[in-house]
């Protein structure tokens, strides 16, 4: 027979296996390549303290690696068999399978904190590069067997249907993690099961290529190859890109956004990546859930509040949390929408979905690698929330009267919250009335008088450039009020967001610079000879932290060891005789403490020395001496984002084995979204050692930046060690508790986070 006749046993009516056996084969591969991901950052996590970026560049290493596994798999098309085709990739399979089991490549050595990004991205390489990039080939290369071997059916001519096939999995898959896999299974069990479930997959493969040969009925020939179709533009080359780009940047930047005031966890993780592949699941659909129309409509209504919020920080944590990511929903499933109705004949199949990599490549290298380098703050996240409004129907013709007038109103209610802002802060009488009127400050006013511009925005979403020039100003204007204080000092690194401001108060003296991460104030300093080297906030002498210096000072020389610099504020306590060491794993920190421009509690008030240890404090501590500190202190939170793996059971116990017989450990546990203290106790009870908890409030009648309310728990090797501070009152004795202890194999921040909305009836303190 011709080559050109094509068929498969589904010639027959009654076949409906090969339809199926590869979309199972598509969704298994697509489960497993989705569901490392989370897993194998997890891993690597705890090596880079934590930090939010590390999922963020991680994303870029795993979008990185699908581009190279849809690369291979457009040119293995070239290769005209696909007998030959599939004896290649099977042969990859295998030797991908070299690299398993799953685990974390340690050739590498630590990383260095000066330059953690390269070290990630080259870790991730060695330790699931290649098993994943040949994972993520299979999609791409089963649809377009699919398509040959179906050419004859209705089915095969149009094989994308299986590209939704391939995100329903993924989006399964990431589902289940955080809900199944990561509260049941310890992660020495998850990265056995998915090695098994690589080998599995293999499996299938022979047995789908097997089956779909035998049950052809042209036995004498291969499917033939498809007709060629006009080479695409390069103009829609480069729409396909930035179509793809922007979901991708919105994806790391709502997950980095969301993530920072909580954890750097899957639980977070997962949900936006778990979006942006239903999206793709709707838009790639014969008949999408959500039609286009639909969502135009929606984006452009929730993605005008969304710019609006996003500068401000909500009290409400989760409404901000679901307003993000319906925002985000929206945006990526329109620009999805739009890039499934151009996706080109199915013998460009493999180049379409190409293109999509790098636009995800491109998206996300910009969020996460480009825009750290480039923005002192974190801009990537609000700049493409507003230029993905260019993706929106740009109308004929000039605008309308009624348009231009939605226009004008938009830049004019936009600029009011700033002109009164201007005016209140040049008028002391006025700013002290207004306060009176709003206690809770011009953010709050700021958002409800933004409002009309936002429906301003979205009765312009037919004109893309007047509705994207609505948003700009909202933008600019939510920015500028939220602001908060006129930062002297703006700087960005891998490990976060560092700014220093000048925030007088007469109460203390006059100047008083105040150090934020995130969005969470670190520190602060006066500036005055009379209060300059008085320690404020968390390390006043009346909270815990202060309690715990001066009670280890009054045994006599202290040797202490504190995890987070911060503005170096525990250095005020450190007297000639002490010995203090910070351990510090942004580099960046530790400079800007040490400058006397900005701090000078190292400088200035700490009698003598004080050294500082780069890198993650679960590796270096590992190197001190044993049975060497009275105190150590872990206060190592990037924001408010928790660094779960020094709040283990095996993380305490590394403690406990670099203290002196009497000296202590303290926890600080302050948190404004998450209940961390439990866990904290049960590790402690689980490990034998006597706890105290203590909970200090502000007292209100201080200066603002004096003190501040603090959480914290204290554990010593010993009843003797802990023996004077039992004997204040202040530090009450617990009881046991239920809350399963935390583990270097099993964390359950979802459970923290209940706990945090639901507190339990009687905690054990």
């Amino acid at each position: 027979m011709s080559e050109t006749t094509i068929d498969t046993a589904s010639a027959a009516p009654g076949d409906r296996l090969t339809p199926a056996l590869f979309a199972i084969a598509i969704f298994t591969s697509a489960s497993l390549v989705f569901v490392v991901q989370p897993m194998v950052t997890k891993l690597i996590l705890p090596m880079l303290g934590g930090s939010p970026a590390v999922w963020n560049t991680a994303m870029v290493f795993f979008q990185a690696a699908l581009l190279a596994g849809y690369g291979y798999a457009h040119l293995l098309q070239r290769i005209r068999s696909i007998k030959a085709q599939v004896g290649v990739h099977l042969g990859l399979l295998v030797l991908a399978a070299l690299f398993l089991p799953l685990q974390v490549n340690e050739i590498l050595g630590a990383p260095d904190p000066a330059a953690p990004i390269l070290w990630l991205l080259s870790t991730l390489a060695l330790s699931v590069g290649a098993p994943f990039a040949v994972l993520s080939a299979t999609a791409p290369l089963l649809q377009a067997w699919y398509a040959r071997v179906r050419a004859a059916h209705a089915d095969g001519r149009n094989p994308y249907v299986l590209y939704a096939a391939s995100n329903l999995g993924s989006f399964l898959a990431l589902l289940s993690y955080p809900s199944l896999i990561e509260p049941l299974a310890t992660l020495s069990g998850q990265r056995w099961g998915w090695t098994l479930g690589y080998a599995a997959f293999g499996l299938m493969v022979v047995g789908l290529a097997l089956v779909v040969w035998r049950r052809r009925i042209d036995r004498s020939a291969e499917p033939a190859p498809l007709a060629r179709s006009a080479p695409m533009s390069w103009r829609e080359k480069g729409i396909l890109i930035l179509l793809a780009a922007a979901p991708s940047s919105l994806m790391l930047g709502v997950t980095a956004h969301l993530s920072t005031d909580v954890a750097s966890a899957p639980f977070l993780w997962v949900i936006p990546l778990a979006l942006y592949l239903l999206t793709f699941v709707i838009a790639f659909q014969n008949r999408p859930w959500i039609p286009l129309p639909v969502t135009l409509a929606v984006q452009g209504a929730v993605g005008a509040v969304v710019v609006l919020i996003v500068a401000f920080r909500s009290a409400n944590w989760a409404m901000a949390f679901g307003i993000h990511l319906v925002a985000f929903f929206f945006a990526a499933l329109m620009c999805h929408q739009l890039l499934a109705a151009r996706r080109p004949a199915p013998d460009r199949l493999t180049e379409f979905y190409l293109l999509l990599s790098v636009g995800g490549v491109v998206g996300g290298a910009f969020t996460a690698l480009l825009a750290p380098a480039i923005f002192n703050m974190v801009w990537e996240y609000p700049l493409v929330l507003v230029l993905v409004g260019l993706a929106r129907p740009w109308g004929k013709g000039p605008l309308t009267r009624a348009q231009v007038a939605l226009l004008l109103t938009g830049a004019v209610v936009a600029l009011s919250p700033v002109l009164l802002s201007l005016w209140l802060n040049a008028n002391d009488e006025a700013r002290g009335a207004f306060y009176r009127i709003f206690p809770a400050g011009m953010g709050q006013l700021a958002m409800i008088m933004l409002i009309p511009a936002a429906i301003c925005a979205f009765l312009l979403r037919n004109r893309a450039l007047a509705f994207t020039a609505v948003l700009v100003m909202i933008t600019l204007s939510a920015q500028w009020i939220a602001r908060g204080y006129d930062w002297s000092y703006s700087e960005r690194s891998f490990f976060g967001v560092m700014r220093v401001a000048n925030a007088p108060d007469p109460r203390m003296g006059g100047d008083v610079h105040v150090l934020m991460h995130g969005t969470t104030l670190h520190g602060a300093q006066a500036r005055n000879d009379l209060n300059e080297c008085a320690p404020t906030l968390y390390y006043n002498t009346a909270t815990p932290i202060g309690q715990s210096a001066l009670m280890v000072q009054r045994r006599g020389p202290a040797r202490i060891g504190v995890v987070g610099q911060g503005s170096g504020a525990m250095a005020a306590y450190k007297r000639p005789v002490d010995r203090l060491t910070f351990f510090e794993i942004d580099p960046m920190v530790d400079q800007l403490s040490r400058d006397p421009q900005w701090f000078s509690y190292i400088s200035d008030c700490a009698e003598g020395p004080v050294d500082t240890v780069l890198g993650d404090a679960r590796l270096t501590l590992a190197d001190q001496p044993a049975g060497s500190y009275d105190l150590l202190i872990i206060d190592a939170f990037s924001s408010d984002a928790v660094p779960t793996h020094l709040l283990t059971a095996e993380a305490i116990a590394g403690y406990l084995r670099l203290l002196k017989p009497e000296g202590v450990v303290l926890l600080h546990l302050s948190n404004r979204n998450l209940e961390i203290t439990l866990p904290a106790i049960a590790a402690g009870q689980a490990l034998g050692v006597p706890t105290l908890h203590q909970i200090y409030y502000e007292s209100g009648t201080a200066a603002e930046m004096a003190e501040a309310s603090t959480e914290a728990v204290i554990l010593g090797r010993s009843e003797a060690a802990l023996a004077d501070f039992r004997a204040d009152p202040r530090w009450k004795a617990t009881r046991a508790t239920t809350v399963r202890p935390w583990t270097d194999d099993y964390v359950n921040l979802i459970g923290a986070l209940w706990r945090s909305w639901f507190p339990p009836p009687e905690r054990p303190f």
